[in-house]
């Protein structure tokens, strides 16, 4: 038997294979030129979206965003290997029509259309809200560190460029003593003197740019500087401290499709819940959303702007065991049944102050209660020196103050559901000669309280009983927690960061800044969204929708 013939490769076909013939139907490169074909270039903002009527004809954006678009989609970021494809590959051929444009070319593209670029992942956003792939119910919020264009050894703080400098004046000082030995004793071996000057030249032209970055990172006010990419900041990472930028996403959970995506320079998750929850509704057109987080995300202040806001927040509970609670200032007023139903920002915020729950917030595991002043009760101290709260829970040696001692158990009073004070938790104060300090409760009590022995040893400056300070009504707002929210979150969030960073490559940035940043992971989260919108509706239901 013989092997399969091949072509000769000198023959010539009288009749050339066209191009089309060798891309078939499901292919994604097809869907990549019908989105493509389907946005308006000028609106979005890319530069040149209209070709100029005199010089030299310059490259269609349209076929420049095919082109990283396909490389986003096949782990191919880079300029000079995108130029290389453009040399060689079929599917090129397709979408570009034979065009091999310059990686200098390709490189500006994305560098100075990177506004533009993170449009057209919005883009796909709201083609997606149209086709109704989000579930728009709940949204995993995440972050990663994603390291940016800048080494270690190119990141300063304070204390270190005071210790470099240190350093350098130990040297020219030490450098300085040696040329004046050699006076001393009249040598002059030439070489090492010049060897010498040499190095205390050096010395100095380093001296003076160590200076000139301390004075920089004083007037900034910053904590550290960053001489490659000054928009970056060195970050804690699971393998280790690295200059990076922290990138949060919203992922959906019925489609597993990003939302919203944010490039941010913080150290931590704290404080972000609400800004990436409000851009995502903004995106998906919705109003109202439940949110869910880990524990990195534990702001108070956050999490109760996320309620303000419409936004429902499950955040993994760092410091409290089965809910997290709030006390916001009463405000007497009488709610409308239009105001209760709307999503409008003050009207939930005047409804929770009044103590009457948002229609929004019905079956979330959100809850209010207005609480007024109640029983009396007291902190009572034993003669061992053990003090029990008026619900009868023993608290901790605090510290001590003058002739006083101070108890208090911060973690218990935060998940107390009968408070006694004001604040999260509460401080008691006993002085030589007491032993009980009287409170009065707020709210329906659970259960009885301890009364006020009749031979209790009082300080009568020594207790928190109708102070001034403590308002007659309060509200506690309960946020339940939901441990199979935090569950499903895990498998959310972490499958598009898995996906982007490892099995695309983006596990580093090319571009420096911000601005620029925030376009290449436009890219490569607009790449994993079109594939899985393809494993969704498949390609040719896709295209018809473009």
């Amino acid at each position: 038997m013989k092997y399969m013939e091949k072509r000769d490769r000198s023959q010539i076909s009288f009749l050339p294979e066209c191009v089309e013939d060798y891309i078939d139907e499901e292919n994604p490169v097809r869907v990549i030129d019908a989105f493509v074909a389907s946005l308006d270039m000028e609106a979005l903002g890319f530069q040149k979206a209209k070709p100029a009527q005199t010089g030299r004809p310059a490259y269609d954006p349209r076929d420049l965003l095919k082109l990283y678009l396909y490389g986003y989609l096949n782990r191919i970021r880079s300029s000079r290997m995108l130029m290389r494809e453009c040399r060689r590959n079929i599917e090129l051929f397709y979408l570009l029509g034979g065009l091999k444009p310059d990686f200098r070319t390709i490189a500006d593209f994305r560098k100075d259309n990177a506004t533009a670029i993170r449009n057209t992942f919005r883009a796909f956003g709201k083609l997606c809200v149209r086709l109704g792939l989000y579930n728009k119910e709940l949204l995993a919020v995440d972050g990663t560190k994603i390291r940016a264009v800048n080494s270690k050894d190119n990141c300063y703080n304070q204390e270190v460029l005071e210790k470099k400098l240190a350093h350098i004046e130990e040297k020219i000082s030490a450098y300085l003593a040696a040329l004046d030995e050699e006076d001393k004793a009249e040598r002059k071996p030439e070489t090492d003197s010049e060897k010498i000057k040499a190095a205390i030249e050096e010395l100095r032209t380093r001296q003076e740019k160590y200076e000139g970055i301390l004075q920089e990172l004083l007037e900034s006010r910053e904590t550290q500087i960053l001489t490659t990419d000054p928009e970056a900041r060195r970050m804690h990472s699971k393998d280790g401290f690295h200059c990076c930028y922290n990138v949060q996403t919203a992922v959906d959970s019925g489609s597993h499709l990003i939302a919203e995506y944010e490039v941010t320079n913080h150290n931590t998750d704290q404080g972000l819940l609400q800004e990436v929850t409000a851009k995502a509704k903004e995106q998906l057109e919705v109003e109202t959303i439940s949110a869910v987080a880990d524990k990195g995300y534990e702001s108070r202040a956050d999490i109760l702007n996320c309620v303000y806001d419409g936004t429902a927040p499950t955040v993994a509970l760092k410091y409290d065991k089965e809910e997290r609670s709030y006390e916001l200032p009463y405000e007497e007023a009488e709610i409308t049944e239009e105001e209760r139903s709307s999503t409008k920002r003050e009207a939930i915020e005047k409804c929770l102050k009044a103590g009457v729950l948002p229609k929004i917030y019905e079956g979330t595991g959100i809850s209010v209660e207005v609480q007024t002043k109640g029983a009396i009760s007291c902190f009572l101290r034993d003669e061992e020196g053990n003090v029990k709260c008026p619900m009868g829970h023993v608290l901790r040696y605090s510290r001590k103050r003058g002739k006083c001692i101070i108890y208090k158990d911060k973690e218990y009073c935060k998940s107390c559901k009968n408070k006694c004070t004001n604040g999260e938790h509460k401080e008691v104060s006993f002085g030589p000669e007491t032993d009980c300090v009287p409170v009065r409760m707020f709210g329906i009590l659970s259960k009885p309280v301890q009364k006020i022995p009749q031979n209790a040893k009082i300080s009568p400056s020594n207790h928190t009983l109708d102070t001034g300070h403590v308002p007659k009504k309060k509200v506690v707002l309960r946020i339940q927690d939901d441990k199979e929210k935090i569950k499903q979150r895990m498998c959310l969030s972490e499958h598009p960061f898995g996906t982007v960073k490892w099995y695309r490559g983006a596990h580093y940035l090319l571009c420096k800044g911000k601005t620029k940043a925030a376009a290449e992971l436009g890219l490569s989260f607009l790449a994993y969204n079109l594939t899985r919108a393809m494993n969704m509706v498949g390609v040719k239901a896709l295209i018809a929708a473009m």
